[in-house]
């Protein structure tokens, strides 16, 4: 259970409800192809 009370996952669930925990992806550049300029395919990570 990854939750130690309701409580605490109550709390987790309004977190994600009012948008304060947010998933995001990288946004893409103009004219950038899929898998272009992506960390996952760069050995640095994108830092120059």
């Amino acid at each position: 259970m990854p939750f130690c009370s309701e409580r605490c996952k109550l709390i987790d669930l309004g977190n994600w409800a009012s948008e304060r925990y947010v998933i995001t992806t990288p946004l893409k550049q103009e004219g950038e192809s899929p898998g272009e300029g992506s960390e996952e395919n760069d050995p640095d990570g994108g830092r120059r």
